[in-house]
């Protein structure tokens, strides 16, 4: 999709209007507003110009926006996650991966703008259809933001096509794994794939007549054949939608192919279904796929059941507007409109593709096993040398706090943890935050093993955990039904807070064994994005988060607590002091710095204190791997600043914070970003390294993020992004692994060496 006319005329007229609606006490500037506006106003044009040209995401003085009164320069949320995408696709053009690594870093992205589409271009509809949306800090209204999206993302979506077209099926061809075509074999392969068709998928296929009083829904991110169909003698046609079950293998493998020989299944599937239609003329048949609004929230009704509430969203999505439609770039012009216009699809939400559809299916052959050599070297997890595997983990943190590097550091101990208290006969009590868990839990498991041996079980299951939703109501089913006390979640938050509390009787009195963590209580992602876990029995931190539960749980209202700071309550204010303090340092010229790790960063609030801290003379290095709204609007804060985002093997995940505090460093992990959502509209937990061994482990994890000149990319002035350079090469995911493989070697070289005498037993 190509935006014809870029919105400049729009935007502009908006400035140009804001000076008539300026507050009465201000007339007398009205002069020097307009002069300003105009300014703003040629500033917006080359904006645009370079977002329609394929530029990268623009930056705009916040001035646009009217009130705001920052000198602060913002860049748009969706075009900067736009930009995080496209250098997930980068990693998909690099010719020193390898082929099916490239292949997954493809995928990767296919998969990630189909999620983009379902919630952020899905809710921008609905604001901009329900025309109250308010402009951006940027200054676009959703309208747009839809605008400037749309070309961008279509950009994208050739430039994927153009890699896959181009460059890497070719090299699947050659490694023999890229898919066959059934028009290319001969008459008996075909034959024996018609047999297929016939048997094994014609079967599950329903073909459903669209051009009827109540078109049926088509459903979302599907593989669908739509079909026109000829009557004999007659000259009208019809239109029908054949959908192509997921149950069905994308893949299709026979042996009359060879051993790694196969086709898709759309291609089978459109060769062979004229069975399906006996006495009727194929006129065109073609893949398609329709993309729909996933952001639908629930209405939380006072005394409603919630659970029920959450399955009627479900359903809902089922049903919701189309956002996008994708069709095979030589359909003829008039299937595509007569389909759009079944369909309900806006003309430019049509997205003609040149290529095979939902790439997302090619990215699992990295994943299953086979062509090894096709495939990077794999990493394996290390058990954490902090932790003796030998004894109970209850032994292994009343020893000391513990701090676990994921995935690098194996996540086993934090599943043991809990199924070690499911059975331990002195374990009272559990209570757990559930946001998104592995289909087949071994958390939920060991939870439900407590409750049915009588320990008292409380888990908060966030239902509103969006695409896991379904999930989370199964969870929370079985849970209940093993006698668990389930609470959904907070009214009006999200509660994304990763927290664990285990209560245990030892000696006669209670003790609490707390984890706290940067990551779900998932292990199977655990595996595959980069997280931060703390353990701890600290009295401080258990009677934190006992006060947490209660608040969730009980609703009552949250005080100031001991040493976490939780959001929306407390955590904002408590950064905005701690960056405050930063910039008071360096106004009076002493030392000041700031080193923070997050995947995205959009709070005014927080991109302002940046701001001023920046301006001051603070040192400020920031990790943000995704969305990121904000650079410097001046030179000086420039000098001050670095912001990088670091796409490699492993997706980065943990939210580390250091304070230089006057060389007394204050370091947090945390499970927010910095962004309005979870700072203002989520519940969220910030929480103090004060081991000072284990801080100046997260110290090393967020130096190793700057040091990184290998896959990690600078921020630059207009909000693109340019490879790290310079010094010896130094990839910091590499750097973790060899670490963690060190000192899982070293604790096994010292328990080794370690002679333990054998002592009699008494008498």
């Amino acid at each position: 999709m190509v935006l014809k006319k870029p919105p400049y005329t729009l935007v502009v007229r908006k400035i140009l209007r804001n000076a008539h609606i300026i507050n009465k006490s201000y007339i007398v500037h009205r002069k020097s507003y307009m002069a300003n506006a105009f300014s703003n106003a040629f500033a917006l044009m080359r904006y645009v110009a370079n977002l329609t040209c394929g530029g990268v995401c623009g930056r705009m003085p916040s001035a646009v926006a009217g009130e705001r009164r920052s000198t602060a320069m913002y860049l748009n949320r969706e075009l900067s996650w736009l930009e995080f995408n496209q250098r997930v696709l980068n990693e998909a053009w690099r010719r020193d991966l390898p082929l099916l690594e490239r292949l997954k870093f493809l995928a990767i992205s296919a998969s990630n703008l189909d999620e983009f589409f379902q919630v952020r271009v899905g809710g921008l509809t609905l604001v901009a259809r329900s025309g109250k949306g308010k402009p951006d800090p940027t200054g676009l209204t959703p309208s747009e933001q839809l605008d400037c999206i749309r070309s961008r993302a279509g950009k994208m979506v050739q430039e994927q096509y153009e890699l896959l077209n181009n460059e890497l099926l070719p090299l699947l061809r050659g490694a023999g794994v890229a898919p066959l075509e059934v028009r290319t074999l001969n008459e008996a392969q075909r034959g024996t794939l018609e047999t297929c068709f016939l048997h094994d998928i014609a079967p599950l296929l329903t073909p459903l007549a669209m051009e009827v009083e109540n078109p049926p829904v088509l459903p979302n991110l599907e593989l669908i054949l739509g079909v026109e169909l000829g009557v004999v003698d007659k000259p009208e046609s019809r239109m029908v939608a054949v959908t192509l079950p997921n149950c069905l293998p994308r893949r299709v493998h026979a042996t009359c192919l060879g051993r790694d020989g196969y086709v898709l299944l759309e291609d089978l599937a459109a060769y062979f279904i004229g069975h399906l239609f006996e006495g009727e003329n194929i006129l065109h048949c073609t893949a398609l796929r329709v993309t729909r609004n996933g952001d639908i929230a629930v209405q939380e009704e006072e005394g409603g059941d919630f659970a029920w509430e959450m399955s009627q969203v479900l359903v809902a999505r089922k049903f919701s507007d189309c956002v996008r439609v994708e069709i095979a770039q030589n359909t003829p012009e008039a299937f595509v409109e007569r389909l759009a216009q079944l369909l309900r699809a806006e003309p430019k939400s049509i997205y003609r593709v040149p290529g095979y559809l939902r790439m997302v299916d090619f990215g699992r052959m990295a994943q299953e096993p086979g062509h090894e050599l096709l495939k990077v070297e794999p990493w394996s997890s290390c058990y954490p040398a902090s932790v003796d595997a030998d004894v109970s983990m209850f032994e292994n943190i009343a020893r000391g706090d513990i701090l676990i590097n994921t995935p690098y550091e194996s996540y086993e101990p934090v599943v043991k943890l809990v199924e070690e208290a499911a059975v331990d006969p002195d374990v009272l009590a559990i209570k757990q935050v559930l946001y998104r868990t592995a289909q087949n839990s071994r958390f939920v498991a060991a939870l439900c093993r407590a409750a049915e041996l009588g320990k008292q079980v409380t888990v908060l299951v966030e239902l509103k955990a969006r695409f896991d939703e379904g999930h989370n109501l199964a969870q929370a089913e079985q849970l209940q039904r093993s006698g668990v006390q389930v609470v959904y979640g907070v009214k009006g938050y999200k509660t994304h807070a990763k927290a664990l509390l285990i209560v245990r009787r030892e000696n006669g009195t209670l003790r609490r064994y707390c984890h706290i963590g940067t990551g779900n209580y998932n292990e199977d992602t655990a595996r595959l994005y980069a997280d931060i876990s703390l353990l701890t029995v600290d009295d401080d931190i258990g009677a934190d988060i006992s006060q947490f539960f209660n608040s969730v749980t009980g609703l009552t209202s949250i005080r100031r607590f001991r040493k976490l700071q939780p959001s929306p309550a407390l955590m904002k204010s408590r950064l905005l002091e701690l960056v405050e303090t930063e910039t008071k340092r360096a106004q009076r010229g002493e030392a000041a710095g700031i080193d923070a790790k997050m995947n995205s960063l959009n709070d005014v609030e927080m991109m302002d204190a940046l701001e001023r801290a920046a301006e001051a003379g603070v040192e400020i290095r920031l990790n943000v791997r995704g969305i990121c709204c904000w650079y410097p609007s001046t030179e000086k804060g420039r000098a001050h600043t670095r912001i990088v985002s670091i796409v490699d093997r492993y997706l980065e995940h943990a939210r580390i914070f250091c304070f230089r505090n006057g060389g007394e460093p204050l370091v947090f992990i945390s499970s927010a970003d910095w962004m309005s959502r979870n700072l203002d509209r989520r519940v969220e937990l910030l929480t103090p390294i004060e081991d000072k061994k284990l801080a100046q482990d997260a110290m090393s994890i967020l130096d190793a993020c700057f040091r990184d000149n290998t896959q990690a990319s600078v921020m630059q002035a207009n909000g693109s992004y340019k490879r790290a350079e310079g010094g010896s090469s130094f990839r910091m995911q590499a750097y973790l692994q060899r670490q963690a493989r060190r000192h899982a070697r070293t604790r096994e070289r010292n328990s080794r060496t370690l002679l333990e005498p054998h002592r009699p037993k008494k008498i």
